[in-house]
């Protein structure tokens, strides 16, 4: 599985997509094209005009993708809304620690060793190598998902997008599976919690989900909050991590 891979490419998405004026649009819709085939011209098409069934919003796409799926293709969304959180996902590493230095500065104004590395609170994403990167890569896209789906509009012709979608990015045959399955799999806070290996690691799951989530749905709202107590984030860390997402977004 290649799941780090796949995670360095949507977080080159999140982070082309966050500048707005690198997007090519063009580029973006001939390969759709290609990729979707004729079969889904005319669903597409509808799409656009808003009159597709499924709800589906090909404009959600030139946020970049995948990345533009997971986080775009919601009913209601508009692209460069509050909701979309593009450079939190971009830098969601270096935004999680930033939050428990944060964290820890307003326990303790007066302590300098807020600034210093603690090795129980675990390595960034983006530190990290070998099997621990594949293993957290595979924690924050399993987050991603679960979050992209707490609202409950992810439907089956957007499941088979996003699956086609990151095969793009060169999905191994075992990841093109394991994305099937988390596309169809229970939404459980409690088991994604289970898979964070450090404090760093929950943070960071926790921050990519706000990512990918609008706090104002009530669904959602409700899906940080379960994670959140899973994850056993202290309700100050909480309201950081989303203070970052919303200022990185």
């Amino acid at each position: 599985m290649n799941a780090s891979k796949i995670l360095q490419q949507l977080m080159q998405q999140a982070g082309g997509s966050q500048k707005g004026s690198g997007v090519d649009v063009k580029g973006m819709l001939d390969g759709l094209s290609r990729q979707l085939g004729g079969s889904n011209n005319a669903n597409s098409q509808g799409a656009q005009q808003g009159s597709g069934s499924s709800g589906f919003d090909l404009k959600s796409l030139l946020g970049g993708g995948a990345m533009g799926l997971l986080v775009g293709s919601k009913r209601g969304r508009k692209m460069g809304g509050k909701a979309l959180k593009y450079g939190a996902i971009a830098g969601v590493g270096v935004l999680a620690w930033k939050a428990w230095q944060s964290s820890q500065a307003g326990k303790n104004a007066s302590s300098q060793q807020n600034a210093t590395p603690n090795a129980s609170e675990g390595e960034q994403v983006d530190a990290l190598s070998g099997e621990y990167q594949e293993r957290r890569s595979l924690e924050l896209l399993q987050a991603m998902i679960m979050a992209a789906r707490a609202d409950g509009h992810i439907d089956e012709q957007e499941q088979s997008l996003i699956t086609e979608q990151i095969d793009a990015l060169g999905a191994d045959q075992e990841m093109h599976h394991w994305v099937e399955q988390q596309l169809k799999a229970p939404l459980d806070a409690q088991a994604l919690a289970r898979e964070a290996d450090s404090p760093q690691a929950a943070r960071e799951m926790y921050l990519i989900s706000v990512a990918v989530t609008d706090e104002q749905n009530p669904m959602e709202r409700a899906w940080l909050d379960q994670l959140a107590s899973a994850l056993n984030l202290p309700q100050e860390m909480v309201d950081e991590l989303e203070r970052q997402a919303q200022q990185a977004g």
